[in-house]
């Protein structure tokens, strides 16, 4: 019981995966990497934000992927008139799934994580170095020019979907503030 209530105290968001771009590719790699997903933030108030987090999405070979792991993020606040914008900087280690990588079985990874938002909407991006997409999928194999991915989410918070409390608003807009 302790666990879950650790658990709630947090914030969670939704993740949809979106976009990736393949820096300097030569091959025609799925870009579209729609997916959905969620991100739980233990302790959003805290300089050192720890996070959970999970998704499917379509991988650049256009096959589903799954991910599951979690990370540690240095947040940096912004005063932005009534609204407090956040800056993320950190990493996460992961379990993934891949059909070209061991034929579906999971296997870990760990990535650099930014992201810039509010409490109610940011955008994630991470990158993976070419030659690490060559050591774990070939892809440098596949396409010798691939310099790196750049991976791309939208990160919502759950309340503006009505999980987790109603959002609080001022003057027609969500706030940065929990919920009661």
């Amino acid at each position: 019981f302790g666990l879950f209530g650790t658990a709630q105290a947090g914030q969670w968001d939704i993740v949809l995966n979106g976009k990736s771009v393949h820096v300097d590719a030569a091959k025609d790699w799925n870009e579209s990497n729609w997916g959905l997903g969620f991100e739980h933030e233990f302790n959003p108030e805290a300089r050192w934000v720890k996070v959970a987090l999970g998704n499917g999405f379509r991988d650049s070979d256009d096959e589903v992927s799954y991910m599951a792991g979690g990370g540690l993020k240095r947040r940096f606040r912004l005063p932005l008139g009534e609204r407090r914008v956040h800056v993320d900087l950190g990493a996460v280690g992961f379990v993934m799934t891949r059909n070209d990588v061991n034929n579906n079985k999971p296997f870990p990874g760990i990535l650099p994580a930014f992201s810039v938002g509010t409490r109610q909407f940011a955008v994630n991006l991470t990158y993976l170095p070419g030659h690490i997409a060559e050591r774990v999928a070939n892809a440098r194999t596949a396409d010798p020019d691939l310099d790196g991915i750049v991976f791309l989410q939208f990160k919502l918070n759950s309340r503006l979907f009505g999980f987790g409390g109603r959002p609080r608003s001022i003057g027609g807009f969500a706030a940065n503030t929990p919920g009661p």
